[in-house]
């Protein structure tokens, strides 16, 4: 999940004009779908893993022109294979925690300056970053916060959390909403939320104007204080 937490190390990546050269560590399922996508938006991507079946699973799909089998728990060996050479390296072993921290550790050590690892518990996290990772994902974690929040609040679609007290979200249009403009339900002044876009035929309108009057089965995208969303009558 990007967040406040993670501003900064994007912030960088932005500033780094060149970072087009990316190497993925670790050919799991996430790897592999990091990796396959990064592939796909024409990004130059080095993958490793210490299983030789993965790296030549990996080539025979075709998710990556270059892929190495070797022990990334040795220096040496991430040099020669030029993973230090990369702008961007992201470190998938997050179920093998001491080959994860060893391996952040020789990546950032060998001069990478853009470094995400992917962790497996809280604990592993605080280790990740105390070795120096940029950047730490817990994709494990955010899927099972996110999937409680859908089953206690299926109507909210998708949610972007802006700090542990105000978000983004997109809802479902409560029915009580139904028929009415923008102006007629005071979202402001009756919810504290302001509307960002409602749903028109498949796509949003962007900063819908008041007299906008709002539809069954569309969708509505609003900003405020999570405490304020829960009130929405979803």
């Amino acid at each position: 999940m990007v967040n406040l937490s993670s501003l900064s190390f994007f912030q960088n990546l932005r500033i780094d004009k060149n970072n087009k050269q990316f190497a993925v560590i670790g050919l799991g399922r996430f790897g592999r779908a990091v990796a396959g996508t990064l592939q796909r938006q024409g990004y130059d991507v080095l993958c490793v893993d210490a299983d030789e079946e993965k790296v030549a699973q990996i080539l025979s799909d075709r998710i990556a022109t270059h892929a190495r089998q070797l022990d990334s728990t040795q220096p040496a060996a991430l040099k020669e294979a030029g993973v230090f050479e990369q702008d961007t390296v992201i470190v998938a072993i997050g179920n093998y925690v001491q080959e994860s921290i060893i391996t952040t550790l020789n990546v950032k050590e060998g001069g990478v300056p853009h470094v995400v690892a992917k962790a497996s518990s809280e604990i592993h996290v605080k280790l990740l970053k105390k070795v120096g990772a940029d950047l730490v994902v817990f994709p494990e974690h955010e899927m099972g916060c996110e999937l409680a929040r859908s089953l206690t609040q299926p109507g909210i679609l998708e949610r972007f959390e802006l700090d542990p007290e105000n978000s983004i979200v997109e809802v479902v249009t409560p029915e009580a909403f139904e028929g009415k403009t923008i102006a007629e339900l005071r979202l402001r002044s009756t919810y504290g939320l302001n509307v960002l876009a409602v749903s028109q035929d498949g796509k949003f309108e962007i900063n819908p104007i008041p007299t906008k009057r709002l539809e069954k089965g569309t969708a509505m995208v609003v900003i405020g204080c999570n405490q304020n969303i829960k009130r929405l009558p979803l």
